[in-house]
């Protein structure tokens, strides 16, 4: 290494041990427990490939080599740091706080979940895995698995739910190009915590030469430390970048699922009380149950231990899991990680319910106003965004982490935006597919 290097790996070494060391309950687990949430409820069989993940994260985490292997990954293949934008038109229409944009939807595959799989991957390559699984609900972390495999020349398959698959097909259709196995999920919902289930599965039976890329700050110890560690270059950007621009950081807010963008961005904010943290979670088409996945704002969830780990669920009184419900494929998993459970639960992080048609109203505000195209997933933080920038000075920042691009969501926005345009694409596609007609022949478009 040269001298250059050995300073840049120490440096951000130290980044990652303070990250990772911290003994707080509200910035790291202390023996993988946020206060009363977290911990690592599972079966014999589980645990030990846990017990060895921690002791590799543990070790490799600090160690100069692999995180400058790491960072090299992460700016010339993510392509980070990704941008802090202003947005001048959406800042004079909403009045109030200066809006700024994280554009993790720069990053390659789209979305901020490269960030986990890159380092889960090459943690996994140096613990001598050649075989990966992922989960997947929108599709963003399979296809982020996927692209990290195809970049690390690792085995990958990814479990995703049958509804989840049909919904979006583009990700999927992006999964199978990187060389990944989709696999539909069929059991239960047929949804993310099926697909959660499914890949548990499959690694107590293959941990020998497998490891488990869970994608977002939840499931049984360490993998909220894991996840939210590797995420937290979203927040370190943003406050740098705040810093280097005399940007005065008022609120972040980020739309929570599982909660790996929000807990990346929030964490290098948690100490500094006069930041807020919002998180937006899904509230889908209504209050009632079945009609949300809100956890930490509606009046359905209740504390339990699911898939490994304590947290705050939408289950039952015998712990059977509620149905939920949201437009965006990311947002509607029933529980929501142990960290962020702790720091809504503490006050720090206050959370809020966004539905379905205010997600999309904050699409096509976005988009017509600023040129940027949010996920769904995202436009939930979007149209947080839009109703508290009003709450603060002109002269503070709000900054809203656009943790994903919504090309993703095709199927999902145009039969809302243009549905008769394309009902009318789709009969025609089908047909000109049925009759093995050349899509590039000009005729066929007069027929």
């Amino acid at each position: 290494m040269t001298q250059n290097k050995i300073n840049n790996s120490i440096s951000q070494s130290e980044a990652c041990s303070k990250r990772f060391s911290a003994t707080s309950s509200l910035t790291a687990s202390n023996n993988g427990f946020f206060d009363k949430f977290g911990g690592k409820y599972v079966a014999e069989i589980i645990r030990r490939p846990l017990d060895d993940l921690e002791v590799a994260f543990n070790k490799y985490i600090h160690d100069p080599e692999f995180l400058e292997e790491l960072r090299i990954i992460q700016r010339d293949y993510i392509g980070r740091e990704t941008p802090l934008y202003f947005a001048p038109t959406a800042t004079e229409l909403l009045g109030g706080a200066q809006i700024y944009i994280k554009l993790e939807g720069l990053a390659n595959t789209g979305a901020h979940k490269i960030n986990n799989a890159i380092g889960q991957c090459l943690l996994a390559k140096k613990m001598g895995k050649t075989r990966i699984i992922a989960e997947t609900g929108a599709g963003q972390h399979g296809l982020a698995t996927a692209a990290a495999c195809a970049k690390l020349g690792l085995e990958c398959v990814v479990y995703m739910g049958e509804v989840d698959v049909r919904r979006q097909q583009p990700n999927v259709a992006t999964m199978e190009m990187y060389g990944a196995k989709v696999v539909p999920v069929t059991s239960g919902s047929r949804t993310l915590k099926d697909a959660v289930n499914e890949a548990m599965r499959d690694w107590a039976t293959n941990f020998q030469n497998t490891h488990y890329v869970l994608g977002s700050a939840l499931g049984p110890a360490p993998f909220p430390d894991i996840v939210r560690t590797f995420q937290s270059i979203i927040g370190e950007e943003v406050k740098r970048q705040a810093a280097e621009r005399n940007i005065d950081i008022a609120a972040v807010v980020a739309c929570v699922g599982g909660g790996s963008n929000s807990i990346g961005v929030f964490t290098p904010f948690i100490e500094e009380k006069n930041v807020r943290l919002i998180g937006a979670e899904a509230g889908g088409i209504g209050p009632n149950m079945g009609e949300n996945a809100s956890r930490m704002t509606g009046n359905a969830s209740r504390e339990g231990i699911v898939q490994g780990y304590k947290s705050r669920f939408l289950i039952d009184e015998d712990g059977q899991s509620l149905p939920t419900r949201s437009i965006s494929a990311g947002l509607d998993y029933m529980g929501i990680g142990p960290q962020l459970a702790a720091l809504g639960e503490s006050g720090r992080v206050e959370f809020t319910s966004i539905l379905d048609k205010e997600a999309l109203d904050a699409v096509k505000f976005f988009a017509r106003n600023e040129g940027i195209l949010f996920a769904l997933e995202s436009a939930h933080a979007g149209a947080a965004a839009m109703k508290i920038a009003k709450e603060l000075p002109k002269d503070k920042a709000l900054v809203i982490n656009m943790s994903g691009r919504g090309d993703k969501d095709i199927f999902i926005t145009s039969p809302v935006f243009r549905p008769e345009k394309w009902k009318e694409f789709l009969k025609a596609e089908l047909k000109r597919l049925e009759n093995n007609e050349d899509i590039h022949d000009a005729e066929i478009m007069n027929k």
